[in-house]
């Protein structure tokens, strides 16, 4: 049997093809625009989000045996607003993760509101990147539109409807709308009343392995698949690709180094951290997940590589740098602002520093360092709670890297394991699909088939000393600079 897993990522969707067995039969990507109308401001049109899964359904297709798909699932970015009116038309651009818009709503649920309220009734507090502030938001600026909302969605979810006709979510990316309450896997009825919301605007709750509908037959004809295709729920981005990297039941580790970063971490039994630093979610295998985010990963160096030194020779630039440990550049990496640990969206990244015998290398490397930095800030909060972590798995584009890696072990003291595939959500997504069509009894059950690990970085004692006083200096430079930033 065949099972796709779909990625709709921030700049692009990636499709995986996957037998019953684990094995990937072929991937593909398909890039679609990110448009900035303000500054700090980040939207996308979910037609082009279609357009391009269908388009990429049809390429991942083309040489296998359509007759033996069974299943489609998901991992998509997580907490964008997509608002659809009574005929099911998009009523304006989707407002993404990576949004800062939402600042006057955000303090006003925080502190009018209030956190203690907010984590009693959805088990977080409000991030500028959340759905309910964005919500607060069009109540406040765009009030016609507000009016005309009958369905609010997430990005893979608007996807997951326009195959199926169902308008379905699930446990682990509702979790992040603060509209949702983890703990019980409902819906808040304090949070829907304080953001204007009626439950039937809301879409039907799912597990992330639970089959949401079939195929709508007008799509199978056009794609040449079975009406008996599975539509499985599947998992916000995160949880995906903990997913794919086996990081289910209790006390497992997870670091994704794309767009943005996180570090996950699972857990059998629901908790909160005391500070609400971390985000405390559901998780894809049935169970709860506390994870860091912070906005800007990958994306930093794509960035400084790209925008700013003008090369796409990533590794190249990387065989410069020697001397891990003792460089004296250091970079915040707040380029859209910081969610995890800091809930800072005007936050904005620095080079701190520098000085006449500064390389182009040494910038290279701070930019590296900043972001496994900006996991540690995380990782601290965590072990702050009790939880022990010994290793994590690692995926995402800059988990690609082996510098990168290297650096990751070193920053946070602990062993960083590599597996076979690294394709993270899609192929979370793929074995979502697999154990909804019933190929394996449960999620664990799958990962502990699937994920096979294939190389491991241990962290070197000397260097994890060198990094705890680099890092013992960075954890500094928000406190002291956030001044700035208003």
């Amino acid at each position: 049997m065949l099972y796709i897993g779909v990625d709709l990522g921030t700049s692009a969707v990636k499709l995986l093809l996957m037998e019953g067995n684990g094995r990937i039969v072929n991937i593909v990507s398909k890039e679609y625009p990110i448009s900035f109308p303000h500054p700090g401001w980040s939207e996308q049109e979910p037609a082009d989000w279609w357009a391009q899964t269908v388009a990429g359904l049809k390429e991942l297709t083309e040489n296998c045996d359509k007759s033996q798909i069974r299943g489609i699932s998901f991992g998509g970015q997580m907490h964008g607003l997509v608002v659809l009116d009574k005929d099911d038309n998009v009523i304006r651009p989707a407002i993404l993760w990576n949004d800062g818009r939402t600042g006057k709503e955000t303090d006003y649920l925080n502190n009018v509101i209030g956190k203690d309220k907010l984590s009693e009734y959805t088990a977080n507090i409000a991030f500028a990147g959340f759905t309910a502030p964005k919500l607060l938001w069009m109540k406040e600026n765009e009030p016609d539109k507000f009016a005309r909302i009958e369905k609010i969605m997430l990005p893979k979810d608007y996807i997951a409807y326009r195959l199926s006709g169902v308008h379905c979510t699930d446990v682990s990316d509702a979790s992040g709308m603060l509209l949702f309450d983890v703990k019980n896997k409902c819906w808040s009825k304090e949070m829907m009343e304080i953001c204007s919301v009626r439950e039937e605007q809301l879409a039907r709750i799912f597990e992330s392995y639970e089959t949401v509908g079939t195929i709508k037959p007008e799509i199978a004809a056009d794609l040449g698949f079975s009406e008996d295709v599975r539509i499985i729920a599947g998992a916000g981005d995160n949880a995906a690709a903990a997913i794919g990297t086996g990081t289910v039941g209790d006390g497992r580790c997870n670091i994704s180094l794309g767009t943005s970063g996180t570090i996950f971490i699972s857990s059998r039994d629901f908790c909160v951290d005391d500070q609400n630093a971390l985000h405390a979610f559901a998780h894809a295998d049935g169970h709860y997940h506390l994870m860091g985010c912070m906005l800007s990963a990958a994306s930093c160096n794509k960035w400084w590589m790209e925008d700013i030194i003008g090369t796409e020779d990533y590794a190249g630039e990387q065989a410069g740098i020697k001397k891990l440990g003792e460089n004296n550049v250091f970079f915040l990496p707040y380029l859209m602002g910081e969610r995890s640990p800091h809930n800072n969206p005007d936050a904005r990244g620095m080079f701190i520093g520098m000085s006449m015998d500064t390389t182009r290398a040494d910038m290279t490397q701070a930019v590296l360092e900043g972001v496994a930095f900006g996991i540690r800030d995380s990782f601290e909060v965590a072990k702050s709670q009790g939880i022990r972590i010994e290793s994590t798995k690692i995926c995402g584009g800059g988990a690609k890297s082996p510098l990168w890696k290297r650096i990751m072990a070193n920053v946070l003291g602990i062993r960083v394991e590599v597996i076979e595939s690294e394709e993270g959500p899609g192929y979370g997504g793929a074995i979502l699909a697999a154990v909804g069509c019933g190929e394996y009894k449960d999620v664990e059950e799958a990962a502990e088939k699937l994920v096979k690990v294939v190389d491991v970085i241990e962290p070197e004692k000397e260097l994890t000393e060198k990094y705890e006083k680099k890092y013992q200096y960075f954890k500094k430079l928000y406190p002291t600079v956030k001044v700035l930033w208003g």
